[in-house]
């Protein structure tokens, strides 16, 4: 059987820490993979508010999710702390995708927990069709690094 196979680009443009919460918490004590989908949402909504924007507000028209990947790597348990780094690549005239890197740090190390990318279309929620991408945006996208948070 074919698995995912998420190639992340050599650069990142944002990133952030989040706590893994209690409720991210499956049956198998470790995050489940629709807490992931959560998690990665979060981190999205940091990044795009980092530029400036929302996914109902991205230079005046919106997003709509059209396909979601995710690779994982290793587990993520409750308290643990994991770096999501965001960037934006692979753009077309109405939408790009969104690629983030999760990782752990266990004994000094970084460790990989997960690989996913999010395709987004621009989206004109008032006559609810498909928008091209607004320059001003798509500027901002395509930026180098903005920012190198801290790790713990």
């Amino acid at each position: 059987m074919a698995r995912i196979k998420i190639n992340l680009p050599d650069q990142f443009q944002f990133q952030c820490t989040l706590t893994v919460r209690i409720t991210d918490i499956n049956y198998g004590n470790h995050v489940g993979n629709d807490a992931m989908l959560s998690i990665i949402h979060e981190a999205r909504m940091q990044y795009l508010q980092h530029l400036g924007y929302s996914e109902m507000n991205l230079e005046g028209v919106g997003m709509i999710m059209s396909d979601a990947g995710l690779e994982f790597k290793s587990e993520l348990f409750y308290g643990e702390q994991v770096l999501i780094s965001v960037t934006a690549g692979e753009f077309s005239k109405i939408g790009f995708d969104l690629f983030y890197k999760l990782e752990k740090r266990k004994d000094e190390k970084l460790i990989a927990v997960a690989f996913a990318k999010t395709g987004m279309i621009c989206f004109d929620y008032g006559t609810k069709k498909i928008a091209a991408i607004p320059a001003a945006a798509l500027n901002k996208l395509k930026s180098p690094l903005l920012t190198a948070a801290g790790f713990f």
